[in-house]
């Protein structure tokens, strides 16, 4: 049976990078039919927060990414307590008493003598009376005691892997103020859990060759693991001083849809074409780990809005319906409302702009059409109107002012909407609550009526091929 994790820090929000473990792992799950666990890596008192990890729940349940079971790593410390009492009985964990300030002027000295920063076990070397006084002295921490040799294993994505155990340091376990350390606390749950596959960031690999000797050492048999490789901006610049704006909490307040963020993310920086799905079983099923490079991925936000955009427009009225109900549609008007509207959307928000137009009028023409709006609006009769009604009033315009093709119709569209493309006249008209009128001074048309994001307009946006 398969058993996959995702293991945050609630020290933040979930921003883009993290999903794809998110993402992959819950994949790998539901595939095999498995258990997905949400387990949050709280050993950290200071820096985690319950708003954070609140808001973790909150970004997978948008998304649809949903667990079996929630684990917490600040509520399993005996667990870890039994499991370093283990260690130290196999003589594979050891006491040691370096302060940081120490260990940085080490590591200082290593770099500027041409050697590895790789951690000299000095602590092995001292006797028991040396142990006491310093234990008189300062807090102690432990390290794991690495095995020599080669680790090696199969990634799932980057292939054969193999690392010398000397060319990494021992493993803190437990720091001098009793913290765990994320090595260790997610190597016993990874065994105790019975995670058989892990996916996570190429910048995890140096940790999985510790973590494997880690769980052997303590009996288990370690997971599957695959690096997935790491996200840049378009330009190949790294994402670091962006992660801010790139959470999932900032994107959907700015009106992304879910699915276009699993469509994207499921596909980018594989061999596989970027497809929108509609639900994330869609997503589930079509997912293919060993269809992922090693090469770092290029993510652009861009991307998102034209997924958004199909995404809202491949949408039924009931599967928006709070949104029409807050924008104040009336029921019976919620589907012919959204048929006309759907694919004239950047944002799911942008529905209440154009409801505001339909119910209550208001348009903007050019100077120079003043005139002839002033006189359209004459020969336009008070609602309700029907599906001939477009019909008739253009035709009857193009009599009385021999106006013709876009001379005739983009006025009047802007007349009525306000904006200089959108849904079919004929089709929209039925739906117009209030006679449109002439605003006292001509304004540029906006794309963002419903005030959320700046996504680029439907007509004009861009993104990755998509099918």
């Amino acid at each position: 049976m398969t058993t996959t994790r995702f293991a945050p820090s609630p020290t933040g929000y979930i921003h883009i990078g993290n999903l794809r473990a998110a993402l992959f792992n819950h994949a790998i799950a539901r595939q095999g039919g498995g258990t997905f666990i949400l387990r949050l890596d709280d050993t950290d008192p200071l820096r985690s927060k319950e708003e954070y990890a609140e808001g973790i729940r909150e970004d997978l349940r948008w998304l649809g990414l949903l667990w079996d079971r929630e684990e917490r790593q600040s509520r399993r410390g005996a667990a870890y307590e039994a499991a370093l009492a283990r260690l130290k009985a196999m003589s594979r964990a050891y006491e040691c008493f370096e302060t940081p300030t120490e260990l940085e002027l080490k590591r200082k000295t290593q770099l500027a003598t041409g050697r590895p920063p790789v951690y000299d076990r000095a602590a092995l070397r001292l006797g028991e009376a040396d142990k006491d006084r310093l234990r008189a002295e300062r807090p102690s921490h432990w390290r794991f005691l690495l095995d020599p040799g080669r680790i090696e294993w199969e990634d799932g994505i980057l292939g054969p892997i193999s690392i010398d155990a000397s060319s990494v340091s021992d493993p803190v376990l437990r720091k001098e103020d009793g913290q765990w350390l994320y090595t260790f606390a997610s190597s016993v749950d990874d065994g105790e859990m019975g995670v058989t596959d892990v996916v996570r960031g190429a910048d995890h690999v140096t940790n999985t060759a510790t973590q494997i000797q880690i769980i052997r050492a303590l009996g288990h048999e370690p997971p599957r693991f695959a690096h997935h490789s790491l996200l840049t901006g378009p330009q190949g610049e790294g994402l670091s001083k962006r992660l801010g704006t790139l959470s999932l909490r900032d994107l959907r307040a700015r009106g992304v849809e879910p699915m276009a963020v699993l469509s994207l993310m499921a596909r980018l920086g594989s061999s596989e074409p970027v497809e929108l799905r509609r639900s994330v079983e869609e997503v589930v099923a079509g997912f293919r780990l060993d269809g992922f490079g090693a090469a770092p991925t290029k993510f652009d936000e861009a991307d998102l809005w034209p997924l958004t955009h199909r995404a809202l427009a491949a949408k039924d009225a009931f599967e928006v319906d709070g949104a029409l109900a807050e924008a104040g549609v009336p029921p019976t008007l919620r589907a012919p409302f959204w048929a006309l509207v759907r694919d004239n959307l950047g944002t799911l928000a942008e529905a209440a702009g154009w409801w505001r137009l339909l119910s209550r009028g208001g348009g903007t023409v050019a100077p120079e059409d003043r005139a002839f709006a002033e006189e359209a609006l004459r020969r336009l009769p008070e609602p309700p109107y029907d599906a001939s009604t477009w019909a008739a009033w253009t035709e009857a315009l193009k009599a009385s002012t021999g106006r013709k093709g876009r001379a005739l119709f983009q006025p009047l569209r802007r007349l009525v909407t306000g904006r200089d493309a959108g849904p079919d006249m004929a089709a929209l008209m039925p739906l117009l609550q209030a006679k449109p009128r002439l605003a006292q001074e001509s304004a540029p048309p906006s794309h963002d009526e419903g005030g959320a994001g700046r996504p680029a307009p439907p007509v004009r946006a861009r993104g990755p091929a998509v099918s």
